[in-house]
């Protein structure tokens, strides 16, 4: 089967995972590609790996267009996602309604799972949470850092540590098995990133690619996108 190729954060893979059959009913076509730190995905993009469209931070679909990367006119927002935290399912949900609570809850959390703290949205707000909690220092032996928010929220899952807990995109934890949202960052660490669609400047498949975009954005499927995370 011919597939379009993506190159995507991973805070819509649940979402692209969910329209696959829709897509092949409505193109023929597969789903391939990559999902990862989105820094690392637009540096992908960068060096020329192929890719027919990229769902990356808004802000860096705007530097990829301007760098001649991505079709301006095709850009259109998916949805924003909420960097949360999460626990293991057979953990207590935790409660998080100030800046004192988080710091106690990473204080007294056995490991802290995170994405790459310098080439994921989520990975950078944690190490920046951290440093204004004036706990940074104090909690580097217990972060546990992968390449992703999917792979940290797998681990996640499988820790044997005490209290272990994550923080990535909410949509990465919806995905995993094994791990529940637990809520919001407080006022004051929230973070709320908007990711966006693009065709890339180089597509094989320049007009499914738009089709995928008209299903990743279109209203018709906003309830599947409320459901693996995404709000309007």
């Amino acid at each position: 089967m011919t597939t379009v190729n993506i190159l995507s954060g991973g805070a819509a893979q649940g979402l692209v995972r969910g329209l696959g059959e829709a897509f092949k009913a409505k193109t023929g076509f597969g789903i391939g590609g990559e999902f990862g730190a989105v820094g690392v995905m637009a540096d992908k993009l960068r060096a020329s790996k192929p890719a027919d469209l990229v769902i990356l931070t808004q802000v860096l679909l705007a530097k990829l267009a301007a760098e001649k990367l991505v079709v301006p006119s095709s850009i259109a927002d998916v949805g924003r996602v909420e960097t949360a935290l999460a626990v293991r399912s057979r953990d207590p949900r935790v409660s998080v309604k100030t800046e004192a609570d988080l710091r106690e809850i990473l204080q007294s959390a056995g490991a802290i799972y995170v994405p790459d703290t310098k080439a994921s949205t989520a990975g950078q707000h944690v190490a920046k949470v951290l440093d204004q909690l004036g706990i940074a220092y104090e909690v580097t032996s217990r972060l546990k850092i992968f390449p992703n928010g999917a792979t940290a929220m797998h681990e996640l899952a499988m820790s044997a540590a005490a209290r272990p807990i994550g923080c990535t995109q909410a949509t990465e934890i919806i995905a995993t098995d094994g791990i529940a949202l637990s809520g919001s960052l407080p006022p004051g660490c929230e973070l709320v990133t908007m990711y966006t669609a693009g065709v890339t400047t180089q597509a094989a498949h320049p007009n499914e690619a738009s089709a995928l975009i008209a299903l990743l954005t279109g209203a018709d499927h906003r309830e599947l996108r409320q459901r693996v995370g995404f709000a309007a």
